[in-house]
């Protein structure tokens, strides 16, 4: 596979601004063909296409009602109307695609498109509850979490309905999702349920990325739902879901993708169940706060094997804009560290033109926002400009700079890339905003026994000049701040 890359589009946005442009109702069947060009031209590998299944009434009733969430849509949107209200799209009504974008037949065409571009279609998998619409709730309670007497967190959909109280959905660090009823995955019913209606998504696309995927691991489940015995007489499963579930998903579909959306460190567990890639949302949240050192400590730490199997970004829909958080150097840096990583790099739709309002996701429209010209241009040619190297190729290393004289170079970030025939690319990130010096210890290949100068692919015309045998310690290496540099030795990819 090419070096992978990850676009989230939220889906309902993304189809009214095309239809606003085009002055007609675009669906799924009707994207114009720019618009998937442009993906391939930015070398996207894979596509997530957030919120494409339905929201009912009773979710979207939710959106409207909260003061709180008003008061979110008002700052994203000024002058927002309740029909631009659609609701959370992991309130889901059901696992088939919103007839409103043309519904399974429409993503089919869609995906047959996007794999004639070379383009896997990744679409949301919610396994930890359902929306207040989805057909268990009145149909299947025994699939949720119940109670017999009202208790906080807990919902009675219709007054006069047998079977208790149901329990909405919820992070046990956060209040319940009020939109969701929760999934009682004690229950070994439930699960193979849940197993069938992932084999349902898995049919219409190339990958899943799983929506909190570590509340469905045992000890986590165990501990958050703990005041919530299941009932008695509940056959419980043994083993852990995600082991099972991925197992058999991959056994119908070789080479379907899990991507697990983690946070509190279970991401190495949840990577253990089978899943390809999962959160780094530790990177993301040192990046942004400006922590740099201790950003290139944690990439240190977990090294080019540790980094393989990780999704790293700067923002995504439950994420701050990086324009608003990042000046434009500290936003350039940062992102091509995550181009030149080993693992999934994952960009949020706006995030390329700057876009710096964080539109709830309830709302199916966007607001507009001036392009950052300059911005766009860099992520139009960064992308690019990796591809042209050895990264992603051949084998990866995280050398550790050595100092030389001045401030350590402890924000300064290395990844070298070296492949079988002695092709290497080097990606040099300073995160610090002062200037960083620094000897390179490179894995020496042969070739580099004799002096030479390596150009810079992203253009700053600034090449690094290797003397004989690479010096002691390594060739010196000069950075600006906030510098990104990717010097390329040798033709990538044995050519």
């Amino acid at each position: 596979m090419a070096r992978p890359l990850l676009y989230e589009l939220p889906v309902r946005p993304w189809l009214a601004r095309l239809s606003a442009a085009a002055g007609r109702e675009i669906r799924l069947t009707d994207v114009p063909d720019a618009a998937l060009d442009r993906w391939t031209r930015l070398g996207v590998t894979h596509l997530w296409l957030m919120g494409v299944w339905p929201i009912g009434p009773r979710a979207r009733a939710v959106a409207l009602a909260g003061p709180d969430q008003r008061r979110a849509y008002d700052e994203a949107l000024p002058g927002w109307r309740a029909e631009e209200v659609c609701g959370s799209p992991y309130a889901i009504q059901d696992y088939q695609v919103d007839a409103r974008f043309g519904g399974d037949r429409g993503m089919a065409c869609l995906r047959d498109r996007l794999r004639a571009r070379g383009i896997r279609l990744i679409l949301d998998f919610v396994p930890n509850h359902v929306g207040l619409d989805h057909p268990w709730v009145t149909t299947r309670p025994e699939f949720l979490i119940r109670s017999v007497d009202a208790r906080e967190g807990t919902f009675l959909l219709e007054p006069d309905r047998e079977g208790g109280w149901l329990a909405h959905g919820r992070d046990p660090y956060f209040p319940p999702w009020i939109d969701t009823a929760q999934i009682e995955y004690r229950s070994a019913a439930a699960r193979a349920a849940m197993r069938g209606i992932l084999a349902g998504v898995a049919a219409r696309c190339d990958g899943v990325r799983c929506d909190m995927a570590m509340l469905l691991l045992n000890e986590v489940f165990d501990r958050t739902w703990t005041d919530f015995p299941p009932p008695a007489g509940v056959d419980l499963p043994q083993g852990e879901f995600w082991e099972e579930a991925i197992r058999e998903t991959k056994r119908a579909q070789p080479g379907f993708e899990f991507i697990a959306e983690a946070y509190w460190g279970k991401e190495g567990r949840l990577r253990e169940l089978g899943f390809d890639f999962a959160y780094d949302k530790e990177l993301t949240d040192k990046l942004v706060a400006r922590e740099a050192a201790a950003a290139v400590a944690h990439l240190r730490r977990a090294g080019a094997a540790g980094l393989a199997r990780g999704v790293r970004f700067l923002e995504n829909h439950d994420e701050c804009r990086a324009a608003a958080r990042l000046g434009a150097e500290e936003h350039r840096a940062a992102a091509f560290l995550l181009l030149g990583l080993p693992g999934l790099p994952l960009f949020h739709d706006g995030q390329f033109e700057g876009a710096r309002v964080r539109t709830p996701i309830q709302l199916a429209r966007q607001p507009a926002e001036p392009v950052d010209l300059a911005l766009r241009d860099w992520y139009e040619r960064a992308p690019g400009a990796v591809r042209k190297s050895s990264v992603g190729r051949g084998s990866a290393v995280l050398p550790a700079p050595i100092p030389v004289g001045g401030e350590p170079p402890d924000e300064v970030a290395l990844v070298e890339w070296l492949e079988e025939g002695g092709a290497f690319a080097v990606v040099a990130v300073n995160l610090a905003s002062g200037a960083r010096r620094c000897r390179v210890p490179l894995r020496s290949p042969p070739a580099m026994a004799r002096p030479g100068r390596l150009p810079d692919l992203l253009g700053s015309g600034e090449d690094w000049v290797i003397p004989p045998g690479g010096g002691p310690g390594g060739p010196l290496l000069e950075l600006p701040p906030h510098a990104a540099r990717l010097y390329q030795y040798g033709q990538p990819g044995g050519g």
